[in-house]
């Protein structure tokens, strides 16, 4: 179940007042937890809102307390309209780790509508989060229903100039920047990333993700784009294979003084 910090954003998605919807809340925990099954509580409108702007990180703060004085089993903390600046998820997850730092209550979910959640993943990692969230191609947010296996909008007016631009950051993607960084994460990136593809066959058009069409980074290269001719060049020129600067250089550039530290 899903709170905002911000009642606006909140009465938008669910049509209740905050006070209203927590005591739901914590009935529909209560439920869950008697059941067995365990109760994810989301916390959105952190980093602000797309209905009335700038939100306070000290809300979002209490707000986790809440859930889990209710019983949530962990947080999911939330950039529902891709608000956040790097500075301010570090600074955020470092006031939530400060007052709950066990790592396993905490899960980090970025919208992309800018093109910086990347940035946000990286923030939230250098702050000690090791749980994310991503879709596959980057799809969700309001447009997150399906029909006859076809995407199709959500319930409601939407509150974003442009619908095509509230999905959830880019699994494929996430996944190559934390894989690249050389953080386990227990996952077959090759075989993530062909079920991006598959998954831009089964809606029908091209979707976010940028690593399913550019794959991972080849520590071998690319070869295939090399053009002929390098080697005979060389030769020609008489230098040596895998030389990079002329010979009458030195072994090492000399830095001029002004730009010594």
């Amino acid at each position: 179940m899903m709170v905002s910090t911000e009642e606006e954003h909140h009465f938008a998605n669910s049509g209740c007042t905050l006070p209203q919807y927590w005591q739901e809340c914590e009935r529909a925990t209560r439920k869950c937890n008697d059941a067995g099954m365990k109760m994810c509580g989301t916390v959105s409108t952190i980093w602000g809102s797309p209905i009335a702007g700038a939100t306070e990180l000290k809300d979002a703060v209490e707000f986790t307390k809440r859930w889990l004085s209710i019983g949530a089993a962990d947080i999911e903390h939330a950039d529902h309209d891709g608000s956040a600046s790097a500075p301010q998820v570090y600074r955020y997850f470092a006031m939530i780790l400060d007052e709950i730092p066990d790592t396993r209550l905490h899960i980090a979910h970025f919208h992309e509508t800018k093109r910086v959640a990347a940035a946000s993943v990286l923030a939230a990692l250098q702050a000690g989060i090791t749980h994310f969230e991503g879709t596959l191609g980057g799809m969700g947010g309001q447009p997150a229903n399906f029909l006859d296996d076809c995407p199709v909008p959500g319930t409601g007016e939407y509150y974003y100039n442009d619908p095509r631009y509230v999905g959830l950051t880019c699994f494929e993607d996430m996944l190559v920047q934390i894989d690249e960084m050389g953080i386990e994460h227990g996952y077959n990136v090759d075989r993530v990333l062909w079920l991006g593809r598959q998954m831009e066959r089964t809606v029908g058009h091209r979707l976010r993700s940028e690593a399913v069409i550019n794959g991972r980074t080849q520590k071998e290269g690319h070869m295939k784009f090399a053009r002929p001719g390098l080697k005979k060049l060389k030769e020609k020129l008489g230098e040596k294979a895998g030389q990079k600067f002329p010979p009458e250089w030195g072994e090492k550039a000399v830095l001029p003084e002004k730009y010594r530290a």
